[in-house]
């Protein structure tokens, strides 16, 4: 698989301190003659994951030649290593997951056009992607830096054509709004098993659909997938076999659930770099309660839930907010 990166004629290199400092010294074997972002990735076991990602996504080739997209003829990547990927269940085994449009969209959402080195980046700012320019935010917490909910843990990694940062979270965009995205994961565009079926049966159902695809709103939204709903059912005393199922549940009730699934303010979306624990009003009667962060996740809990739910993807931004897959449906008392 590597060998397909030969033709290019670029020496290759092993470049651990990708994981362990903010620089990459150059090797004596370059001949003065930098590698390109792809073959960093391949040089690397580290990152494993990601070359075969770029191969099976149709974008090794792009980012192993020049911008032609910029002037300078330079790249900006976000790269998240293995263990970014295996948060997800992902590896070089387990990316036949995923849709090949998906995988493709994810890894250019990491991209940017241009360099953009360390000392450009700053809090509260912004960068676009390569993705329909979508922009990502720079976020800082506890002395470290993040791109949306990712955090920055080496910098400045010179390649040929560009500039490769590393990131401890994979960065997930879905390009459309709330509802849309939902649908995206319950249609199995994303995965190839679908995450939010039940969920989108439910907003459909409790007519939800129109408010959570409002453009001017900023949402964040805490999504139970599929396991989540079924679990419900059994609580119910009810048997969950499809997505149709959920309309057992009573409509008022289903909706008010439902409602304390988002938090009250509307005007602002976070990402998990940007929350802390505590207490959260909903669009509902409830509180969402938030867990202490730990490790760029956080667990959430309804009052009527006697265990806490565990983030399962989270930071999923979509054009109107920030959607966190959960484990449990949030319950009020």
């Amino acid at each position: 698989m590597k060998n397909i990166y030969k033709k290019f004629g670029i020496g290759l290199t092993l470049c651990s301190v990708l994981l362990t400092a903010t620089s990459c010294e150059n090797s004596s074997s370059y001949e003065d003659e930098l590698p390109s972002i792809a073959n960093i990735a391949v040089s690397n076991d580290a990152f494993s994951t990601l070359e075969a990602a770029a191969i099976n996504g149709g974008v090794a080739g792009v980012l192993s030649n020049s911008n032609p997209n910029d002037a300078s003829g330079d790249y900006t990547v976000f790269a998240p290593n293995n263990s970014a990927f295996a948060r997800l269940g992902l590896d070089e085994s387990t990316l036949g997951v995923l849709q090949t449009p998906f995988l493709t969209n994810t890894l250019l959402y990491h991209v940017s056009n241009g360099n953009l080195p360390s000392s450009a980046i700053a809090a509260n700012g912004t960068s676009a992607s390569a993705l329909g320019g979508l922009t990502r935010r720079f976020v800082s917490r506890d002395g470290s830096l993040f791109i949306n909910g990712s955090k920055i843990i080496a910098t400045d990694i010179t390649a040929e054509n560009g500039t490769v940062h590393v990131i401890d979270k994979v960065m997930i965009a879905t390009g459309g709004n709330v509802v849309e995205s939902a649908i995206a994961l319950q249609s199995a565009s994303v995965f190839k098993n679908p995450e939010l079926s039940y969920l989108v049966e439910a907003v459909v159902y409790a007519e939800l659909a129109e408010a959570l695809s409002n453009p001017a709103a900023k949402f964040t939204v805490f999504a139970p997938n599929d396991q989540a709903f079924i679990n419900l059912g059994t609580a119910l005393g009810l048997t969950f076999d499809e997505p149709a199922d959920v309309r057992m549940i009573d409509k008022d009730l289903l909706t008010a659930v439902l409602l304390n699934h988002v938090f009250a303010e509307t005007s602002k979306d976070s990402f998990t770099s940007e929350l802390n624990a505590g207490s959260y009003d909903a669009l509902g009667s409830d509180t969402i309660t938030l867990g202490t962060y730990n490790n760029g996740v956080l667990t959430v809990r309804g009052s009527g839930n006697t265990s806490p739910a565990n983030m399962v993807i989270p930071d999923v931004q979509t054009t109107n907010g920030i959607v966190h897959v959960i484990d449990q449906v949030l319950l009020p008392l």
